[in-house]
C-alpha cells in the first residue's frame, strides 16, 4: 500500500513562531515524519535548496526571506512540493503563492490535524506521479487527462464529470487501499462528509457505469462495507 511510503518522509518546517514550530515537529514527529526546522526564509530556502526533502511547510512572514519569495526562489531550481502556511488568509496572498508554484496554501490558524490531512493528499499526489512516471504505459490501462478531467480506454472517453474524475483519481493512485468517506468527500468532493449525503455513492456508481460503458475492467471500485471504498486489481 503507498501510504507505508509516505510515513518516513523528510520534511522541511519553515516557521519563525518557536511555539508553533515546536507543536509542527513533535505532532508530525508523532506520525512517523522526520522533521527538520528552520525559523528562518533564507536559511530554510538554502536547505530546501541543498537537501532532498519530501515537503516544504513554509510560513509567509519570515525574517530574512519571506515565503514568497522563498518559493520563487527554490521553483528555479527545484520542484519539491511547498504547502504555504499564513495568517494572511486574503485572496491576493493565495493567488501570489500559487502562481510561484506553491502546491497548497493553509491560512492560520489550522489544526494539526488539517494540516496532517493535507500533507498526506500532496505526498500521495506525488507518489502517484513518480509511480506513473515509472510504470510503461500501456493500451490496456485507463490514461488519465487532467486538462479534461476525464479517463480513456481503447481510445474512448468515459465522460466523467470533475468531481468523478477526482474520486477514480483519488482511488486509482491508492489502488488496493481503503478510503474512507470522510476522505473522499474531503479530498475529491471538498467539502466535509454529512452522514446521510449520498452524493458519493451517486459519483461512485457512475463511475463504475462509465468505466464498464467503455469496456474497462482491469480494476473495479470495491465498496469497503462501513468504511469507505477501494480500487482493487482484476484478476485475468
Amino acid at each position: 500500500m503507498m501510504a507505508h511510503s509516505l510515513v518516513s518522509a523528510r520534511i522541511l518546517a519553515v516557521e519563525d513562531d518557536p511555539l508553533l514550530a515546536s507543536h509542527l515537529q513533535a505532532d508530525l514527529m508523532r506520525r512517523g515524519y522526520e522533521v527538520t526546522l528552520s525559523h528562518d526564509g533564507s536559511e530554510g530556502l538554502s536547505l530546501a535548496e541543498r537537501e532532498d526533502f519530501d515537503l516544504v511547510l513554509m510560513d509567509i512572514m519570515l525574517p530574512g526571506t519571506n515565503g514568497l519569495e522563498a518559493l520563487q526562489r527554490l521553483r528555479q531550481r527545484r520542484r519539491v512540493p511547498v504547502l504555504l502556511m499564513s495568517a494572511l488568509g486574503d485572496e491576493q496572498n493565495r493567488i501570489a503563492g500559487f502562481s510561484q508554484g506553491a502546491d497548497d496554501y493553509l491560512p492560520k490558524p489550522f489544526s494539526l490535524g488539517e494540516l496532517s490531512v493535507r500533507i498526506e493528499a500532496i505526498l500521495r499526489r506525488v507518489a502517484y506521479e513518480r509511480h506513473e512516471q515509472q510504470a510503461p504505459g500501456s493500451d490496456e490501462g485507463l490514461s488519465f487527462d487532467e486538462g479534461r478531467s476525464d479517463v480513456s480506454h481503447a481510445g474512448q472517453w468515459a465522460g466523467l464529470t470533475p468531481s468523478e474524475y477526482r474520486v477514480l483519481e483519488l482511488l486509482w493512485r491508492n489502488r488496493e487501499e481503503v478510503l474512507s468517506k470522510p476522505f473522499l468527500y474531503q479530498q475529491a468532493l471538498r467539502r466535509a462528509y454529512a452522514q446521510h449525503d449520498r452524493s458519493l455513492d451517486m459519483h461512485v456508481s457512475h463511475v463504475r457505469r462509465k468505466l464498464q460503458a467503455i469496456g474497462y475492467a482491469d480494476a473495479r471500485v470495491d465498496t469497503a462495507w462501513g468504511k469507505g471504498y477501494v480500487m482493487v486489481q482484476v484478476s485475468p
